[in-house]
């Protein structure tokens, strides 16, 4: 092949040579009115070198980057530079350009001048790395073969990119590596596992968001409260990065040391505020605190700032929660206030962040609609509710926004497991009969639910201690309730005065002070709490041993 027929047939070529063409035929018409054609070179310098007249040959076998030059439809070599020849060697001109260019078929070009020839358009393709460990960068640009526009040709022209390429990469194994540390930082400040209460069963997923290092601050916790209570928590640290994951560490902490002064929902987000505040004035959060009472069969909640809890009934029916019961947390000045849901044997209920739910060409309460609907249908364990509510929430590997869900349900107890979780009452009037009444309350129950000796002994022992310090020191209503769990013996007396009891050393000289330690001695654990409507509850627990399963 002819390489000076084909540079002739470069593109722009052929109207230069046509202009030149007309320039010089055209007759001389100045004088006759017209205006002289502005002219590129200067008049007073010496004449220099037109681009025009550059042999193109010539440039292109010294440029640094790879030419070649390939024509018809099966590409046969026609031309390549020594840069070119450097890199991969000579190549045979006029063999076709899979048999000699295979580099290029191995970089997956042929296609790529195909479409070329087709559209008669350039096309460039980015840090393709070949087998010699180069990356280049290539643009097919279309070329004419004869001066009727009939069959064609594409220039090949590469450029070596490696520096860039291995700079990139080395860029994208540090964010990668970045990464990987956020995202362990950011679980090992979840609850590696989560808590099991008697009565309920839980899951939670936790999904990063997006690909870069700079991961959220979603996070959850499950925490038992005794007296078969139990707190469930989520929370959202607004921003991204190392130090959302470090504010979202510490309210974790703060919550499960606020869960065990065991106060209402609305204090521990009031102190999380406060917290909040002093962690980093600038930083909100939003969170819902709950706590679940099998005895009460609801869940009480506060919320700062955060999404409403959904629930779904044993029939399907769903419920949403009250909108935020107070601002974000960091924000100072507002009274937090409780709500309370229904959550029965058979509901289970879901906890979640935004990421779940918000979309940027959504409405947030219309991911907040399509989430309760997929509740609505979604069966199954815990676990296998939360997998479901995450695939038809639309939630992948490129998701741009932590998603954290946690999903708790009250399992409805029938036949064998049944008889395992029962429960037991008594309203206590008050005088010198109340504690005797308690004592062969505690023992027909006790005996009922076939309690080993042993065991029904304590039971009955913490049971009239527990009734008598409420009598000395608390004041009407009083009740007395027991209950089993397939783990426990809990028993609990509530009245209407609100002073927690302590325990303290008594004296050998001293008549009373001895009931608590009694309890606290005999017993596996013990707690005191403030009730919602005034007074307090007092509570111990037995672990069962496993013959009384």
């Amino acid at each position: 092949m002819n390489f000076t027929r084909w540079s002739a047939r470069l593109p722009g070529t052929q109207r230069r040579a046509a202009a030149r063409t007309e320039h010089t035929d055209a007759p001389d018409r100045r004088g006759e009115g017209s205006v002289p054609a502005a002219r590129a070179e200067r008049r007073d310098g010496p004449p220099g070198l037109a681009v025009d007249e550059l042999p193109v040959r010539g440039v292109l076998d010294r440029v640094p980057a790879l030419v070649a030059l390939v024509h018809g439809s099966d590409h046969r070599v026609a031309y390549v530079n020594d840069t070119y020849a450097t890199a991969f060697g000579a190549r045979p001109l006029g063999a076709p350009a899979r048999e000699a260019l295979p580099e290029l078929d191995e970089l997956g070009l042929l296609p790529l001048l195909d479409q070329v020839l087709r559209s008669a358009r350039p096309r460039t393709v980015k840090s393709r790395k070949a087998a010699t460990g180069r990356s280049y960068t290539f643009t097919c640009t279309p070329v004419d073969e004869s001066p009727d526009g009939h069959g064609g040709g594409v220039l090949i022209f590469a450029t070596d990119v490696t520096d860039h390429a291995e700079a990139a990469e080395r860029l994208r194994t540090s964010e990668r590596r970045q990464r990987e540390t956020a995202v362990t930082l950011q679980r090992s400040l979840l609850p590696q596992e989560l808590e099991e209460p008697d009565d309920l069963r839980i899951a939670a997923t936790y999904l990063p968001g997006g690909t870069e290092a700079a991961v959220g601050g979603d996070w959850y916790d499950v925490i038992t409260l005794g007296g078969g209570r139990t707190a469930l928590v989520i929370g959202d640290v607004m921003g991204r990065g190392v130090r959302a994951a470090a504010v979202m560490g510490q309210l974790r902490t703060a919550v499960r040391a606020y869960a065990r002064l065991d106060l209402p929902p609305h204090e521990v987000l009031q102190l999380l505020d406060g917290l909040a505040t002093e962690i980093d004035a600038n930083q909100i959060a939003t969170c819902v605190y709950a706590v679940h009472d099998p005895n009460e069969g609801r869940l009480v909640y506060a919320s700062a700032g955060h999404l409403p809890i959904l629930v779904r009934d044993e029939d399907g029916t769903t419920h949403r929660g009250d909108e935020p019961t107070g601002p974000p947390l960091g924000t100072g000045g507002w009274m937090h206030a409780s709500g309370s849901l229904p959550l029965g044997p058979g509901s289970t209920a879901v906890l979640y962040t935004d990421g779940l739910v918000e979309r940027r060409d959504e409405d947030l309460d219309e991911g907040i609609a399509s989430l309760e609907r997929a509740l609505a249908g979604a069966t199954g364990t815990p676990q296998v509710v939360c997998d479901r509510l995450v695939r038809a929430a639309g939630v992948t590997a490129e998701h741009d926004d932590d998603v954290a869900v946690l999903v708790l349900q009250h399992p409805s107890r029938t036949g064998h497991d049944g008889e395992l979780f029962r429960n037991a009452a008594l309203e206590l009037l008050g005088g010198v009969e109340a504690t005797p009444r308690a004592r062969a309350f505690a023992s027909g129950v006790l005996t009922s639910w076939r309690f080993p000796t042993e065991l029904h002994d304590l039971g009955v022992l913490a049971a009239s201690e527990l009734v008598a310090n409420s009598l000395q020191h608390g004041t009407p209503p009083m009740r007395l309730r027991l209950r089993r769990t397939d783990r426990r013996l809990i028993i609990e007396v509530t009245d209407g005065d609100d002073h927690l009891p302590l325990r303290r050393r008594a004296e050998p000289a001293d008549e009373a002070g001895r009931g608590i330690a009694i309890v606290a001695t005999i017993a596996s654990t013990w707690g005191s709490r403030r009730t919602p409507g005034g007074g307090k509850a007092v509570w111990c627990e037995f672990t069962l041993p496993r013959t009384a399963h």
